[in-house]
């Protein structure tokens, strides 16, 4: 049976020449995973053999990380704001920019006082349940409109100890409020951009939680009405945008509701979040 150094060496080949990112690191964290180990055993058992089970789970997981299956959904997690998130083909793999939604929405939640938030399209849950950890006494409400992601955010919110209160609707319409803040990651791929994707999220993330129609901003058009409705006077919207979106969602914003609104832009210098006050 080969060695942890060789099957670590024949495995970085096999994805260097699939176009994998990163192949090495990939074939480290796949096989440690196998192995139900530390990436540092690796470093430390070189000529270790394993055991045929192992070897199994981990011949099988490179050939679908060549064949363009994502990382995250071999492993079945990924790191969210020093949190790990169970993920799986039902859920959007939580992106690092994300992380500025959390950001942005904890400056404007108290540390120490009751507080009232809502997460539209909660997905995986990692915003819903980061922001219930990161403020105690908020009390949380995230919704979706699919089963299976509701499914997977209540397992993540149970395993990391959040209390979040989880309901299975189309953006906010079954939930009455009022709330003190508003946070989502909705759709906002335009249906003409599908095919410019990366074919790891066109084949294998769920393209319902994508694609928002022809626009790319039809579901912040739903959701802007329903947030000015639900959130108290002086609360705030916190959105993720999409590439270039900025402007077009600005426009949904109506004066005479909203006020202090402002963009956030990422380390690519994209405006990524938008924030917003109900007057």
């Amino acid at each position: 049976m080969a060695t942890l150094r060789q099957l670590l060496a024949e495995a970085a080949s096999t994805l260097e020449q699939a176009g994998v990112a990163a192949p090495r690191l990939t074939a480290e964290v796949l096989l440690a995973h196998s192995l139900s180990r530390e990436r540092s055993y690796l470093y430390a058992h070189p000529e270790a053999e394993p055991e045929a089970a192992a070897l199994e789970r981990f011949t099988a997981w490179i050939a679908r990380r060549a064949a363009g299956v994502p990382l995250q959904y071999l492993t079945g997690e990924q790191e969210f704001f020093g949190r790990l998130f169970q993920v799986t083909p039902a859920v959007l793999i939580p992106r690092p920019e994300t992380e500025m939604v959390v950001e942005a929405a904890l400056e404007r939640l108290p540390r120490n006082a009751p507080f009232r938030l809502a997460d539209v399209g909660t997905g995986s849950g990692c915003l819903a349940i980061t922001l219930a950890l990161e403020r105690p006494h908020a009390a949380v409400t995230a919704t979706d409109t699919f089963a299976a992601a509701l499914e997977i955010a209540r397992a993540n919110a149970t395993r990391l100890g959040a209390c979040v209160d989880f309901l299975a609707c189309d953006l906010l319409e079954t939930v009455p409020g009022p709330f003190d803040l508003i946070v989502s990651n909705p759709p906002y791929i335009a249906e003409a951009e599908w095919d410019s994707l990366q074919r790891e999220v066109r084949e294998h993330e769920p393209r319902a939680a994508l694609i928002a129609g022809e626009a790319g901003t039809e579901v912040y058009a739903r959701l802007i009405p329903q947030a000015a409705a639900r959130l108290r006077p002086g609360g705030w919207l916190v959105l993720e945008l999409g590439y270039e979106s900025a402007g077009a969602v600005r426009a949904l914003l109506d004066d005479t509701r909203w006020n202090a609104i402002e963009t956030r832009r990422d380390l690519q210098g994209w405006e990524r979040v938008l924030l917003a006050r109900r007057r």
